[in-house]
């Protein structure tokens, strides 16, 4: 071939790969704005009005409505833009993004995990790599500090629930605000209706968006993408026209400087009315949060290709049309869409309201999955609303839980500034939970230097700060709201977390020797009939105190058994290739194995296919595997009714056909009567209703009923 050709070929194909690849990237970043992007761009409804709701009144010169613009403007510039976009968005694990995500790159660098049955074996995973670089001395000063300072862990892990339980929050409230706000929109057109219909008409779109909510977002998420980019190009071309017909000076307001003479002007009341400005930027951890879902890459582009300058122009325009209808604050945006689009616009910003409120929901069941996964919630049911998308699920007991909460908010409040203060509060929490994370990250995961981490956190935290500072001054005005719901969901977490880990720590005190067991014999000093036993346990190694329970209580047992540990590993998923570690407990002829099941924190713990035949083919394979090591001969893969090998093999499925037992262990948590009234309140009530209430193991296991063997045990902690 002339090499000319062969080089326009090599060339050729390059651009067609570079084509494919530019396409990919852009058909991700339009489908994100359905998906990342919906709570957002519906921040335009209530910014403004939320923002003026105080005693900050508006003045001749259009002091207040400069500097608030200003304030929008840089504060959407410097957290979503420079934080998220070019900083925060780095700090993937994996490809995933989230709060989660950050404590698991932390975890895995600095050891600080608080997960039990860690192994060594666990960081061979292939998720589970960390940077190569060498430690510096301020990386490794931070971890010799964790390292000596076991309560400082769990304080890292409070910290974060305290972010993932505002998170929860904002679940309940962006609903509330998004569709209220939306729905308040026709009394612009019918002035006369009373808020009484505008609460009903909102109370229904609620149940109706939770009540579609088990057939799952990849149904109707075809529309998503199409509404948030029609809601986008409709607000920014309003923007555009109400620039052009009101104040064409407004960019003006762009300047730093106005915020400058905005606060000097309004002095306490320009610093309470903050909370409202702090609502342009909800929805921008969803950027971070739904990383694995897309590329860094389509995020960025949507961003600031089409999502950033939408909403900037969006709020000009909104700031234009009140330089000049000062009256108009609590319906600006409604009143300063022109009259012959006002309706298709109205319609538009209801579904794009919808949207927004549907992505934040699914974001709630992902985080409530995670936290079950760290032993940090009761496990509930999750359903898999989609055979070919993995990760979207679907959780009724929160959904419901979710939907009484969010009703409650809407007719209790009935008011969208209310709502709003609450709204900023939860927020701001969980953008300065990030930005501790990532000063963390910066130091211990990138290996950066102690200035760039304090800088970040001086930067970002004291911006987060200011409006956490203004928001928390209006907690009697609805800010309470988050507060009450993320005490709540933090005592339920961490009561879980500390009986579960209390569960484990009495199992490890009691857990029967080797020794012991080995003392028994192969019989196990009793009868072993046909069968499989699989005793699930909280143990990567050792035999659970039940294990002498049934030992000396049953008369016979199985001929093959299988001690079964099923844990987290601070990783986002494991690959099914890894999922599984089998190895031999004892002398062969005791025939009884070890089988660790590990997931990681965005796994879901229930698997498509059938266990047993996963479990026992893969018990086969590493008894093949172990006699081909031992025997390392030609012989070994002789077919013989004499090969050791086939004959352990096919006892092994003869015993499977014989049939599968499954043995669980009932566990009972009291406190100790020397105990406090808060650890006696915490265990005896808190801890017993919810383990009395949440998904049995068998349920979460799917194991039929005649299959089960349970055994009860009391623990004391």
């Amino acid at each position: 071939m002339n090499p000319s050709h062969q080089v326009m070929e090599q060339g050729t194909s390059q651009q067609n790969l570079k084509r494919g690849c530019c396409a990919t990237v852009l058909t991700l970043a339009y489908q994100s704005l359905g998906v990342v992007y919906g709570d957002l761009s519906t921040s335009p409804l209530y910014v403004y009005k939320t923002t003026f709701s105080g005693k900050l009144s508006l003045k001749e010169d259009d002091e207040e409505i400069f500097g608030v613009l200003s304030f929008i403007f840089w504060t959407f510039t410097i957290i979503a833009l420079f934080k998220y976009v070019f900083i925060v968005m780095s700090a993937d694990d994996n490809g995933e993004g989230g709060t989660f995500a950050l404590y698991s790159l932390l975890c895995r660098n600095a050891r600080l995990s608080i997960l039990p049955n860690q192994q060594p074996t666990d960081e061979k995973l292939s998720t589970y790599a960390t940077q190569d670089s060498a430690d510096t001395w301020q990386s490794s000063l931070l971890k010799l500090f964790f390292e000596k300072h076991p309560r400082f862990q769990r304080g890292l892990l409070i910290f974060v629930l305290l972010g993932t339980c505002m998170a929860i929050g904002d679940g309940v409230i962006t609903p509330a605000i998004s569709v209220l706000s939306a729905v308040s929109g026709v009394k612009v057109k019918i002035s006369h209706l009373h808020d009484n219909y505008v609460v009903v008409i909102s109370c229904i779109i609620l149940v109706g968006l939770f009540s579609i909510q088990h057939h799952g977002t990849h149904r109707v998420a075809f529309l998503f993408a199409p509404v948030v980019a029609a809601w986008l190009l409709c607000i920014s071309g309003i923007g555009i026209y109400n620039i052009y017909h009101w104040n064409p000076k407004i960019y003006l307001a762009l300047s730093p400087f106005y915020m400058l003479r905005f606060i000097r002007a309004t002095g306490v009341e320009g610093w309470l009315s903050l909370g409202g400005v702090v609502l342009s930027i909800t929805g921008v951890e969803t950027m971070f949060a739904d990383l694995g879902h897309f590329s860094a890459l389509s995020i960025k582009i949507a961003f600031t290709c089409l999502v950033y300058p939408c909403l900037i122009l969006a709020y000009m325009g909104e700031a234009a049309f009140l330089s000049k209808h000062h009256d108009d604050i609590q319906r600006s945006f409604y009143k300063a869409i022109p009259e012959g689009v006002f309706w298709p616009v109205f319609i538009v910003a209801t579904m794009a309201a919808i949207v927004g409120s549907q992505a934040v929901i699914s974001a709630t069941f992902s985080i409530i999955s995670q936290c079950c996964a760290l032993n940090c919630f009761p496990w509930v049911k999750i359903v898999h609303t989609s055979s070919r998308i993995y990760g979207q699920i679907y959780i009724p007991e929160i959904n419901w839980i979710l939907m009484c909460l969010c009703l409650s908010v809407t007719i209790g409040l009935r008011d969208t500034n209310r709502m709003g203060h609450a709204y900023g509060l939860a927020v701001t929490t969980v953008m300065f939970v990030t930005t501790c994370l990532m000063t963390l990250v910066i130091v211990i995961v990138w290996k950066q230097g102690i200035i760039k981490a304090i800088a970040c956190l001086v930067v970002f935290g004291s911006i987060e700060l200011l409006y956490i500072s203004a928001c928390i001054c209006k907690v009697h005005e609805g800010g309470w709201i988050p507060l009450v719901l993320s005490f709540t969901f933090m005592c339920i977490m961490y009561t879980w977390n500390y009986g579960t880990m209390k569960k484990h720590q009495f199992d490890v005190e009691n857990k029967v020797s080797l020794n012991r067991i080995l003392s028994m014999g192969p019989s196990l000093g009793m009868v072993r009939v046909p069968g499989i036993g699989l005793m699930y346990t909280n143990l990567a190694s050792g035999f659970p105190a039940m294990f002498g329970h049934f030992v000396t209580n049953l008369p016979a047992f199985h001929q093959v058994l299988v001690f079964v540990c099923v844990k987290s590993v601070p990783v986002p998923y494991v690959g099914e290739d890894e999922r599984l570690i089998v190895s031999r407990v004892g002398p062969k002829e005791f025939a009884m194995f070890r089988c660790i099941v590990r997931y990681g924190y965005k796994d879901i713990q229930q698997e498509n296919y059938n266990f047993e035949n996963r479990l026992v083919s893969t018990i086969v394979q590493f008894v093949e595997t172990e006699e081909e090591e031992n025997n390392n001969t030609e012989s070994t893969y002789e077919i013989s009714t004499n090969n050791p090998l086939k004959n352990e093999s096919m006892q092994i499925l003869n015993a499977k056909e014989s049939g599968v037992t499954y043995m669980l262990g009932h566990s009972y948590a009291k406190a100790k009567k020397s105990s406090s009234i808060v650890k006696k309140i915490a265990i005896d009530v808190v801890f017993a209703f919810l383990s009395k209430n949440c998904r049995e193991p068998d349920v979460v296991l799917n194991i039929a009923h005649s299959s089960l063997l349970e055994v009860g045990m009391v623990y004391y902690v």
